[in-house]
């Protein structure tokens, strides 16, 4: 596949759990073309990610690739922002 014909798009970390796979989630909103009411799209991928970059949380941008595995045909470009962690403990609070 050329490189200018691949797809991108940009998500949410959902999952992180197993070595090198991230679930990115997708959502956006489509009018009902009878109701006329928002309706919440939600597109789950599996993305390739070779060094553990992502956590859950993060926003990243993932493009279209070659099959990976079973249900892997996307791949990790870049981090663009990251979940903000606090500082301080729940214990600290108090």
């Amino acid at each position: 596949m050329a490189k200018e014909m691949r797809k991108t798009r940009v998500g949410q970390v959902v999952r992180h759990n197993n070595d090198t796979t991230a679930t990115v989630e997708m959502v956006w909103r489509q009018r009902h073309r009878v109701y006329k009411k928002q309706v919440r799209r939600v597109a789950k991928f599996y993305v390739h990610d070779a060094n553990n970059d992502c956590s859950v949380g993060d926003t990243v941008k993932i493009e279209e690739t070659r099959p990976i595995s079973k249900n892997k045909h996307w791949r990790l470009i870049e981090v663009v922002t990251r979940k903000q962690i606090a500082d301080i403990q729940p214990n600290e609070i108090s």
